[in-house]
């Protein structure tokens, strides 16, 4: 299964931007035994719209075109449920085992995700009530996928 980091807006060189790159590159050779392939990230432009709603609808509308035909999609939003590490690891081999082709992990813009973007999601997580930046949402997820990838293999980079 391919996994996909979908993000809205682009991370300029830097800690956070390295950060990522590091977990993304820990996945392929950690996930290929397991049926998952690497971790690509796709990132679309902030839209300029001026209303929130209409940005919302812009980003949603350019995320969605940029996903795999099919992908499955879990989106953070602060109305999600929280997922314990090996929760959010089992949902992923869920979607693995249930035979589908990719999976995308989408980070919506400042203004959150358009409502079409939500519903297409099978499951909707977040990070707790607490707000942070994107940057470190996107490192944060990041880390989590390439967590997931390590408690599947067995690996003891995760340790309870």
């Amino acid at each position: 299964m391919r996994l996909v980091l979908a993000c809205v807006g682009r991370l300029k060189a830097g800690a956070e931007r390295d950060l990522v790159t590091r977990y993304l590159d820990r996945i392929r050779p950690a996930g290929r035994p397991l049926g998952l392939n690497a971790c690509d990230m796709i990132e679309i432009p902030e839209s300029a719209a001026r209303r929130a709603d209409d940005r919302m609808a812009e980003e949603g509308a350019a995320l969605l075109a940029a996903l795999p035909s099919g992908a499955g999609l879990m989106v953070l939003d602060p109305r999600g449920k929280s997922l314990s590490s090996p929760d959010f690891a089992r949902r992923i081999a869920v979607e693995r085992d249930g035979g589908l082709a990719a999976l995308a992990f989408v980070i919506g813009g400042a203004d959150g995700l358009a409502e079409a973007v939500r519903a297409r999601a099978s499951d909707l997580i977040a990070y707790g009530s607490a707000t942070f930046p994107h940057q470190l949402v996107r490192v944060m997820l990041a880390e989590q996928i390439y967590r997931a990838v390590t408690i599947l293999a067995g690996h003891p980079y995760h340790r309870a």
